[in-house]
């Protein structure tokens, strides 16, 4: 099994910034893709930033600038800087991986889709 924990949210005023990370752990192969996404209260989940094992990026228009999502460099660890926050960026955020599972003979076994728990972030006006 692979899981998802995040990190990093919390309370900050408008202007100020914040740093979600994303720590997948388990049984791991590889991680092809690592996204974020948030939930805000009464309205759909939405993408926010993701990152391919490439490093190609793609950005919601709403935080295209201010965002920036990256990989850990040889470890199992996704982050999303968050700069010059707005009250309209309050959600949840979630953590999203695509990751491959390492097999019973050490290679690559099934793919999950996984997800983490979400955690909140308030952005004060």
């Amino acid at each position: 099994q692979v899981q998802l924990v995040e990190s990093g949210g919390g309370l900050v005023q408008a202007g100020g910034s914040l740093r979600l990370s994303c720590a997948a752990s388990g049984s791991i192969f590889s991680i092809n893709y690592m996204g974020w996404y948030r939930q805000a209260p009464g309205k759909e989940r939405e993408l926010v930033a993701r990152i391919t094992n490439t490093g190609s990026t793609n950005y919601a228009d709403s935080v295209s600038g201010r965002f920036t999502v990256s990989r850990g460099n040889g470890d199992n660890t996704g982050y999303l800087q968050m700069n010059n926050l707005k009250p309209e960026d309050t959600a949840v955020y979630y953590c999203n991986a695509g990751i491959y599972q390492l097999s019973g003979i050490g290679s690559r076994g099934i793919h999950h889709d996984v997800w983490g728990q979400g955690t909140l972030v308030t952005v004060s006006s």
